[in-house]
């Protein structure tokens, strides 16, 4: 029997948060609150809380559906009506739920949307997607943003310019028009003050696993810390409390000399230090991670902790430049950063972290990841010379996730990183 997980301050914390959002979702028409459907990536939480509205992220609805065994018989659901097997699997959750009463997390039901907004177009699922919502929602109003692409890895003046136009013409407007709340750009500021807190702190939460041995696991325990930045608590005080509070646990940690809190406790030993691309598996979640922390492998960085923003670049929200600075950040996700640059980062990663290996989770259904992480995997091999692994899975979908094809991929993979590290050993003794 697997041993319930450890619960620190800021986890409950957290989870008062998520409750209490989701708490005031289905009591929204009570509390005379429009609801605003949009993605993780590239989102405008500050925008949508100046104007009062309670954000629904449709991808969040689909994962804590997989970690709470119930996207299955989502999945299934959607594909009874006519969603392909090839559409991704979050899609197929969310709309599968949708279709069985939206009934969130908290067991509370998710109200219908009153905006459905969509400020990152990397991901062309996103715009499905939401095609699929308005023809379930009639009555909500479409926002969209376009978001231009780092093709030349650089965000222009010109492309922010681009955006601030499409903030001032439409967006706005139509936020004011659902919702009969006037704009406020003093409002606006004091939530990007609070979002460049956030952001401060949750940048050296991250920086704290170049510590031998890393206090924290920048993956799996990772995609927890990251949960109030991008599930529309970035702006609030909240979020600023919560970082705080999740720091001070860790720099204890660093104080006591220990390893990261894994479901089981705290991970004794500290064998290898890994950099990992892609998201994780949130079927079989725990499973998963406990392949990693029974080997004595941490996670030292990754990248699916940057899909809501790449902060330890230093980009930060400025509240002298309110609308460009909604605009860069919607340009700074790491799925909207071109090929080289993500292998830049990556590289960075693992020289900066010290790591021993690099390994990548390619996701079935998910191309924003997925596109070109072979030829990533490659450069980052012969560039730096690190051993490096790959393994496929799925997001939400439990029939393409194989826990023994995975567990003996991994298990050769750190047979691999044993006897690279003997020999560095007998090198440095000769």
């Amino acid at each position: 029997m697997s041993k319930e997980a450890q619960k620190e301050k800021s986890m409950i914390l957290q989870k008062e948060m998520i409750e209490g959002l989701f708490s005031d979702l289905a009591n929204a028409k009570e509390l005379g609150k429009k609801v605003c459907y949009t993605f993780i990536p590239g989102n405008l939480s500050e925008l949508i809380r100046t104007f009062d509205m309670l954000p629904v992220y449709p991808e969040i609805n689909a994962l804590q559906s997989a970690m709470r065994k119930k996207s299955a018989a989502y999945i299934k659901e959607a594909e009874r009506n006519a969603h392909s097997e090839d559409v991704c699997t979050y899609v197929k959750c969310d709309v599968g739920m949708m279709m069985k009463g939206n009934i969130g997390p908290t067991g509370q039901k998710i109200p219908e949307p009153d905006v459905l907004l969509l400020s990152y177009t990397g991901c062309f699922t996103f715009l499905k997607w939401f095609e699929t919502l308005k023809r379930e929602y009639p009555n909500a109003k479409v926002i969209m943003v376009h978001t231009p692409y780092q093709e030349n890895a650089e965000m222009t003046p010109e492309m922010t310019q681009y955006m601030v136009k499409q903030f001032k013409e439409e967006v706005i407007p139509q936020m004011e028009e659902v919702t009969g709340i006037k704009y406020d750009e003093a409002k606006l500021k004091r939530h990007l003050e609070l979002s460049a807190k956030a952001e401060d702190l949750i940048n050296e939460i991250f920086q704290t696993t170049k510590h031998k041995p890393s206090p924290i696991d920048a993956y799996f325990a990772g995609v927890y810390y990251i949960g109030p930045i991008n599930i529309g608590f970035r702006g609030t005080q909240e979020a600023v409390d919560y970082y705080q509070e999740l720091l001070k646990e860790i720099h204890i940690r660093i104080e006591q000399g220990l390893g990261p809190i894994t479901p089981e406790g705290e991970m004794k030993e500290e064998k290898y230090r890994l950099v990992v691309e892609g998201p994780p598996n949130w079927t079989s979640f725990r499973e998963f991670w406990k392949i990693f922390y029974d080997m004595g492998a941490v996670i030292v960085a990754s990248s699916y902790t940057k899909v809501g923003g790449v902060y330890d670049l230093g980009w930060r929200h400025d509240p002298e430049r309110p609308l460009e600075a909604l605009a860069e950040y919607c340009m700074n996700c790491y799925t909207n950063m071109n090929i080289p640059q993500r292998i830049d980062l990556l590289k960075k990663c693992i020289t900066e972290y010290d790591a021993d290996g690099y390994v990548t989770n390619s996701i079935k259904s998910c191309n924003s990841f997925s596109a070109g992480q072979l030829g990533m995997m490659r450069e980052i091999e012969d560039s730096l010379e690190v051993p490096v692994g790959f393994i496929e899975s799925d997001l939400v979908d439990p029939r393409y996730f194989s826990y023994s094809n995975i567990k003996n991929r991994l298990e050769s993979y750190f047979q691999m990183l044993e006897q690279r590290k003997k020999m560095e050993k007998e090198m440095e003794t000769a």
